[in-house]
């Protein structure tokens, strides 16, 4: 059996899960119950604008922003990409089949929705940054083995099941059951299902289809009307197969839920539940808490003593890869140490990717390589590596400069922004003025105002690092301002003054200050 296991932290006041694929830790979930995420959720909307040159529309669904939802997104009779739609709101789960592209083509918004009007919609992505949630009324509730769809006319199969009996024998037990111009999409764990644990999959998704139906007609908008399972039992539900060898939870409460949960509808799998019993923290335990820490640092070392280096912006992600200690093996050219070191770049990045869940465009600097064989060689392998990430992601070919654009599906927030909060020093800058730029700063200043403030003595307190360099090395900057002023300058630091706040006054009798502290 493999190195695989599931580990969830649910005896604190946060909800933990991590995936470790075959002794690597390769997703990481959070939830908060009062930050809890929206994505599956069910609302009643009320349309609150419309925009024309964006085809799109802002929807109130009682949420703090207000949820954006395009013409693409939106149902409706003879429609296009109603199949993609539907498939975009499972997250992008590379298990299931792929239908064909949008075709770009769709009803104008102004067409489809108006000002007032309620509308049924899911949360596909949930607020990132200054954006409200991504909604779209192409519903799709989740199972264990299949996906209710019941605004799309489609049964899909996933592409991993590929015998063509096990694939017939699926479709035709969909067909018998499916309400005519609804549609499933049978996961890949379905081909070692029975045929009434499809069924009765099926017949639980109906039935909560019902469920929201009637609590539609029955409350106004905006309303929440489902709210998918929480954290632990969708990563079960989503990831659970026979290749774990074991879900362990900390909790005892958690641990029965997850036991009741797997064993309503994958019994099979219910004696791989273990309650931790283990005297240190269960992520301690497993190494988890140091691989969380190493994904929020800049700088990834890799083993041969090369590194990644990691620059996470707006919408772009920069990954510059170094040699760094590595210098080759004996007799090794510096063309194939290069090599060696991008390809096992190309294998730490694409487990750094998903752990981090970086999406949107990235650009990848690996090592210039000279010969195109060992550039086609990276190349191959990163594709490789990204076949194991249930994301989306597109790549372009190595460039002669060593470059590589990629795209990535963006569903949540990245695991640096959902962990860290701006740094109240820097204001999230990544840096601060020099204690020498903000002597000559202040001096600028004492010029500026000197000749306005009474007085014989002009008082500057600023940061210790900052009176420290005006009374000592730049003492010289000082007493040349003193002759120009033909006024004493007295310089006092400040413990509690961040580097860049500073003040300048009169002694005794007051005068002007300057608080320059960006943190303020």
């Amino acid at each position: 059996m493999s190195d695989s296991v599931i580990v969830i932290n649910a005896d604190g006041p946060e909800t933990r899960v991590a995936l470790i694929e075959q002794g690597i830790l390769s997703e990481y979930y959070v939830e908060r119950e009062r930050e809890r995420g929206t994505v599956g959720n069910v609302y009643k909307g009320k349309v609150l604008r419309v925009l024309p040159g964006m085809q799109a529309a802002f929807v109130d669904i009682g949420e703090e922003k207000a949820a954006f939802l395009y013409a693409g997104d939106i149902a409706a009779p003879g429609g296009q990409g109603e199949k993609e739609a539907a498939l975009r709101a499972l997250g992008g789960d590379d298990d299931d089949e792929v239908a064909p592209r949008r075709t770009g083509r769709h009803g104008d918004i102004t067409e489809l929705v108006r000002p007032g009007q309620e509308i049924l919609v899911q949360v596909v992505k949930d607020p990132i940054s200054s954006k409200g949630a991504r909604i779209t009324t192409y519903i799709s509730l989740p199972g264990r083995n299949v996906v209710f769809m019941p605004t799309v006319s489609h049964i899909g199969i996933s592409r991993r099941i590929a015998g063509d009996r096990e694939r017939r024998r699926l479709r035709r037990l969909i067909d018998q059951m499916r309400p005519a111009g609804s549609g499933f999409i049978v996961r890949t764990v379905a081909e070692s299902a029975s045929n009434s644990q499809v069924r009765a999959d099926m017949d639980y998704l109906l039935r909560l289809w019902e469920n929201i139906q009637f609590n539609e007609r029955h409350q106004r908008a905006p309303a929440l009307l489902y709210r998918d399972l929480n954290l632990m039992l969708r990563v079960v539900r989503d990831n659970l197969t026979p290749e774990f060898k074991k879900v362990i939870v900390d909790d005892r409460i958690a641990h029965d839920k997850a036991v009741r949960f797997i064993g309503a509808f994958m019994p099979e799998l219910v004696d791989r539940v273990e309650l931790y019993t283990g005297r240190e923290p269960i992520f301690d335990g497993y190494g988890i808490e140091l691989e969380i820490n190493r994904a929020l640092e800049r700088k990834v070392q890799l083993k041969s003593g090369g590194s990644l280096v990691f620059d996470q912006g707006e919408a772009l992600t920069a990954i510059d890869v170094n040699t760094g200690k590595f210098v080759g093996a004996k007799g090794k050219t510096l063309e194939e140490t290069i090599t060696q070191t991008n390809l096992e770049a190309a294998e730490e990045l694409a487990d750094q990717l998903r752990l981090r869940n970086l999406g949107g465009l990235v650009i990848i600097d690996f090592i210039d390589m000279d010969k195109e064989s060992n550039r086609r060689k990276v190349y191959r392998k990163l594709q490789e590596v990204l076949r194991r990430d249930r994301a989306k992601a597109h790549i372009t070919k190595i460039s002669e400069m060593g470059l590589v654009e990629m795209s990535r599906k963006r569903t949540k927030e990245s695991l640096l922004r959902l962990l860290t909060a701006p740094c109240e020093v820097c204001n999230g800058k990544g840096y601060t003025k020099s204690p020498t730029t903000m002597c000559y700063e202040i001096l600028r200043e004492v010029r500026r105002e000197g000749p306005h403030l009474t007085g014989d003595t002009i008082v500057v307190q600023a940061a210790p690092s900052v009176a420290e360099l005006m009374n000592g090395p730049e003492v010289a900057a000082v007493d040349n301002m003193v002759k120009r002023l033909q006024k004493g300058i007295d310089i006092q630091g400040r413990k509690d003054f961040h580097i860049e706040h500073f003040e300048i006054r009169t002694k005794n009798k007051g005068g002007r200050n300057n608080n320059n502290n960006p943190a303020d």
